[in-house]
């Protein structure tokens, strides 16, 4: 079963005396191809969802699926090479590496596993192009906008072709033009190339790209109302 499911997932932590649940009971699927918004204040457990559906934190209870693969079976190992291989993250800041060209900041990892291929290398080139940063492959990021810069992840995050995108708060530092640009552009490439794609975002205005919204609140998930979910 492809893309993301979510089974009765509940995150806590030990604090003192007490537990608190950052995360609760939440069941959720995204499929291949989907791309689904995850809003609400700050505090309310996006963050921690986000990071047990990447691998990085494992639920309390509850199970997270990708791509069929229950991660709650996966040692840290196994995790480590999933994450690697199956999931495209793009965050706040792009992140990229300073003194790495915008060619370079694809096929570094490929390049230390020493696995990098002439179709590799193809193929990072054939995915700035089309992601309009064909004429900037030998650019560093400091010579960069924040929007190509932005772009230069999402390339980063699908140059591995992993299964699903989590993108954490994408157009954060970016004006209102930048920002379309970039939700858009994740948009159109989850899409076209099938990935499930989870995006949360404090910024409204890009829900209109996302084939549903998300409500989080105190841990608890619910559908957003309908009428937010246009342009």
């Amino acid at each position: 079963m492809g893309g993301i499911q979510l089974h009765q997932v509940t995150k806590q932590y030990k604090e003192g005396y007490s537990i608190v649940t950052v995360v609760k009971e939440i069941s959720l699927k995204v499929n291949p191809g989907e791309l689904i918004a995850i809003v609400g204040p700050s505090g309310s457990g996006k963050s921690t969802l986000l990071s047990m559906i990447g691998a990085l934190l494992k639920p309390t209870s509850g199970r997270v699926s990708v791509n069929g693969q229950d991660l709650t079976t996966l040692n840290a190992k196994q995790l480590s090479e999933f994450r690697l291989n199956e999931i495209g993250f793009i965050l706040q800041s792009s992140n990229l590496i300073p003194y790495l060209s915008v060619y370079d900041q694809l096929i570094l990892v490929k390049k230390m596993a020493r696995q990098l291929n002439k179709k590799d290398q193809q193929f990072a080139v054939d995915l700035l192009t089309e992601l309009g940063l064909g004429n900037k492959l030998t650019k560093m990021p400091n010579e960069l906008s924040g929007g190509e810069r932005q772009r230069v992840a999402i390339a980063r995050a699908l140059f591995n072709q992993p299964s699903i995108i989590l993108a954490d708060e994408p157009t954060a530092s970016l004006d209102s033009n930048r920002a379309h640009e970039v939700v858009k552009l994740i948009s159109s490439e989850v899409r076209k190339r099938k990935k499930a794609a989870i995006m949360v975002t404090h910024d409204e205005r890009m829900l209109g790209y996302c084939d549903q919204v998300y409500f989080m609140e105190d841990g608890i998930l619910s559908i957003k109302s309908a009428e937010l979910n246009s342009q």
